[in-house]
């Protein structure tokens, strides 16, 4: 990737973030990034391109974070316990902006809308990703206990989002330990 469109890529990434994606527009990003509208098309051939490949980069640094902490965990129902752990980590440190695909549905409702449905995917891959740590740990109903996860994780990173310091994923992970261990329980 060229350095430019890292620096346009990660700029627009910080702006959406912290003052949102509508109302960020092209000549925002292209003055913070230093550069001009003619190279940010070069780059990018639409704002909502953009807005994609912004959602798509986020997703992934955030599942190899993820990933990447639950591999010093062995046992899988130990990944499970630790999930939540990890995601604290994450919403408590001071580089903590948020999660791009739940920021993005809220701005981008209409489901026909190719951000929205992006924003949906990656909700439902995250769901997915649970899914499979609760399969791996021989939980019966694996998807509707990554449902359940799933829907804590979204809403206290929603309420952190909205309030930092809400004590949202401290009780969310209250919450996940009781789900976990009674899924967990034969």
């Amino acid at each position: 990737m060229s350095t430019l469109r890292e620096k346009i890529l990660t700029t627009a990434t910080n702006l959406f973030q912290t003052q949102g994606i509508n109302s960020t527009g092209v000549d925002t990003i292209v003055a913070v990034a230093g550069t001009t509208k003619m190279t940010l098309y070069k780059h990018f051939h639409s704002k909502e391109e953009l807005i994609l490949e912004v959602l798509k980069q986020s997703h992934q640094d955030f599942q190899s974070w993820l990933s990447e902490k639950l591999t010093s965990t062995k046992k899988p129902s130990d990944k499970l316990q630790k999930l939540f752990v990890f995601i604290e980590e994450w919403v408590t440190s001071p580089d903590f902006i948020g999660m791009g695909f739940i920021k993005a549905s809220a701005e981008f409702p209409n489901e026909a809308s190719p951000v929205h449905q992006l924003s949906s995917e990656q909700s439902r891959q995250f769901r997915q990703y649970i899914s499979s740590l609760a399969s791996e740990a021989g939980i019966k109903d694996a998807n509707g206990l990554a449902l359940q996860l799933s829907l804590l994780f979204e809403g206290a990173v929603q309420a952190e989002q909205m309030k930092r310091g809400s004590g949202a994923i401290k009780y969310a992970k209250k919450a996940a330990k009781i789900l976990i261990d009674g899924a967990l329980t034969p």
